[in-house]
C-alpha cells in the first residue's frame, strides 16, 4: 500500500486505495471522494424482541453518521475558506516552502506547473473548500474539495508536488 504524505508536515493526506487523475500538466493531482455512513449498523438476527421479553431499543445508542470517505480516513481538517488575496498569499509562501525540499528537476517541474495550477484554483475558489492535515500545521499543504456540475459527492484536488510516497 501507498501513503502519501504532506511534504512539509508529514501529515497523511492520500493513499493509493483512492486512484487520482493527474491534471494541470501533474500539478493537481483529481480524487473522487464518497459520502458514506459510518457507524452503528442495524443487524436483523431474525429473533422476535416481544416473545423473548425483550423491548425494541434496550438502551443501545445506535449512532450513525455520514461523512466523507477521503476527510474521514485521513483525519482532514476544514478550514474557512480563503478569497483570492489570501489564497494567493498562501501559494507565494508555499512555492517559498516546498521548493526548500524539492531538488533538481522536480523543483524546476514544480515551478512550471504551479502557475497553472493556481489558476485552475483560483478560478474555482468560490467553490472551493480547504482543508489540511491532522496536525492543523500552519504551513502545510492544503487539500482542496468542491463539487462538480450535478455531482452528490465532492472532487478533492491535491497540489502533486508537494505529497511524498511512502510505501507500507
Amino acid at each position: 500500500m501507498l501513503v502519501y504524505q504532506d511534504l512539509l508536515t508529514g501529515d497523511e493526506l492520500l493513499s493509493d486505495s483512492f486512484p487520482y487523475k493527474e491534471i494541470e500538466n501533474g500539478a493537481l493531482w483529481e480524487v473522487e471522494g464518497k459520502w458514506v455512513v459510518k457507524g452503528a449498523i442495524d443487524v436483523d438476527i431474525g429473533a422476535n424482541p416481544s416473545a423473548e421479553c425483550g423491548e425494541e431499543d434496550e438502551g443501545v445508542d445506535d449512532q450513525s453518521v455520514k461523512v466523507v470517505d477521503i476527510v474521514d480516513t485521513f483525519r482532514l481538517q476544514e478550514q474557512p475558506p480563503f478569497d483570492k488575496k489570501q489564497f494567493v498569499a498562501y501559494i507565494k509562501k508555499y512555492i517559498k516552502l516546498l521548493c526548500a525540499k524539492l531538488e533538481g528537476a522536480e523543483q524546476e517541474q514544480f515551478k512550471k506547473s504551479i502557475e497553472g495550477a493556481t489558476k485552475y484554483l483560483l478560478a474555482k475558489i468560490k467553490d472551493l473548500q480547504f482543508f489540511v492535515g491532522e496536525s492543523m500545521a500552519d504551513d502545510s499543504t492544503l487539500v482542496f474539495a468542491y463539487y462538480k456540475e450535478g455531482a452528490v459527492d465532492p472532487t478533492f484536488l491535491y497540489l502533486a508536488h508537494g505529497l511524498k510516497e511512502i510505501k507500507c
